[in-house]
C-alpha cells in the first residue's frame, strides 16, 4: 500500500474572512466616473450576499484620484449592516480627519515594501510614508478607530523588480508595532508565484503574528488563486478580494484586477471553509458593477455561470 501524503491535510482554517475591495481598489481605476448611487448600491448589494468586511471608499485628494471625490457621500448613503465593517482607506490625516466626520469606524492606512513604489504612489520616502501613518495611528488611537495596514509589492515592484522578504518584513513589523491590528500583505502587481509567496510569508511570520495577517494577490499572471491557497495552507485566514475581479493599480501598469471574490468563495466552498458569503447575490452585485461600468467579468466563476 503506498503511503499518502498528509501534506496539507486539515492544515486550511476552518474559516476564511473575506475582505471585499472592490469598491475601492477596483473602482479607483476606472477612467469613467461612477456615479455615487451606483457605488452605494454595489455595496449595498455586497452586504446582501454576506461579506463581512467591505471597504468602502477612498479619503483621498480628489485632484490624485477623481473616482473617490464622493467618498464621504458613499459612506454617509450605504446601508450599514449590523456585523459587517465599512473601512476607508486613508493615506493621511487630513483624510483620516475626513473619514471620521463622515462617520468612519475602521480606516485602514497605506505602505509598500519598495521605495520607489512609495514614491511614486505617495511622493515620499517609506519613512516618510510610516511617519504620516504614525500621526493617522495617534489619532484613531485617541478616537478608539481601529486600523488596518496594506504593504504593497510584497512580491515584486514594478519599479525595482524583486523583493527580499527582509523588506516587507521590516515595513510589516513597523506598522504592526504602531499598532494595526491586521496587516495586508499585497502581491500589487500579480507576479509571484506559491514559493515566492511561501518565502515571504514564512518570514514575515517570524516577525508579525500569522492571526493579524492577510493576503492580497492581483491575477496579472494567473497566480492569485494559487498563491491565496498557499498562505491558507500557512494558516492565514483573512484575504483581500475584488468583485468580478475589478481593479488593478494606477501606479502599477499592466497590473490586472484582484483575485476574483466569486472565485475565491467558489474555491473555499469546495474546501469545506466557512465563509458566510452568498455566491448567488455575490454573482448578482458582480453583475450589476459590470453591466453599470459597461465591461466583461473578469470572474472565471461568473463567466461559467452565464454559460451553464
Amino acid at each position: 500500500m503506498t503511503q499518502v501524503s498528509t501534506f496539507s491535510l486539515g492544515t486550511f482554517p476552518k474559516q476564511v474572512k473575506i475582505v471585499e475591495v472592490g469598491a475601492r481598489d477596483g473602482l479607483q481605476n476606472e477612467k469613467n466616473i461612477v456615479s455615487t448611487s451606483t457605488k452605494i448600491k454595489l455595496i449595498d448589494m455586497l452586504s446582501e450576499a454576506g461579506l463581512p468586511v467591505i471597504e468602502a471608499t477612498s479619503f483621498v485628494s480628489p485632484k490624485w484620484v477623481p473616482q473617490m471625490a464622493d467618498c464621504a457621500e458613499v459612506l454617509k448613503g450605504i446601508q450599514k449592516f449590523p456585523g459587517i465593517n465599512y473601512p476607508v482607506l486613508t493615506p493621511n490625516i487630513k483624510g483620516f480627519q475626513a473619514a471620521v466626520a463622515a462617520g468612519a469606524k475602521e480606516v485602514t492606512i497605506f505602505a509598500a515594501a519598495s521605495e520607489q513604489f512609495t514614491k511614486k504612489n505617495t511622493n515620499c520616502s517609506i519613512d516618510e510614508c510610516l511617519q504620516r501613518s504614525d500621526d493617522i495611528f495617534r489619532a484613531a488611537q485617541a478616537a478608539g478607530i481601529p486600523v488596518r495596514g496594506y504593504v504593497s509589492c510584497v512580491l515584486g515592484c514594478p519599479y525595482e523588480g524583486k523583493i527580499s522578504p527582509a523588506k516587507v518584513v521590516e515595513v510589516a513589523k513597523k506598522i504592526y508595532s504602531m499598532g494595526c491590528y491586521e496587516i495586508s500583505l499585497g502581491d500589487t502587481i500579480g507576479v509571484g508565484t506559491p514559493g515566492v509567496m511561501k518565502d515571504m510569508l514564512s518570514a514575515v511570520m517570524h516577525e508579525v503574528p500569522v492571526s493579524a495577517l492577510a493576503v492580497h494577490c492581483h491575477d496579472t499572471y494567473g497566480q492569485a488563486l494559487a498563491n491565496t491557497l498557499m498562505a491558507l495552507q500557512m494558516g492565514v485566514s483573512v484575504v483581500d478580494s475584488s468583485v468580478a475581479g475589478l481593479g488593478g493599480c494606477p501606479y502599477a501598469r499592466g497590473a490586472s484586477g484582484n483575485l476574483a471574490t466569486e472565485d475565491l468563495v467558489y474555491m473555499l466552498s469546495g474546501l469545506g471553509i466557512h465563509t458566510g458569503v452568498n455566491l448567488q447575490k455575490l454573482l448578482e452585485a458582480g453583475t450589476f458593477i459590470c453591466q453599470a461600468l459597461n465591461r466583461k467579468t473578469s470572474s472565471k466563476v461568473a463567466q461559467a455561470a452565464c454559460k451553464l
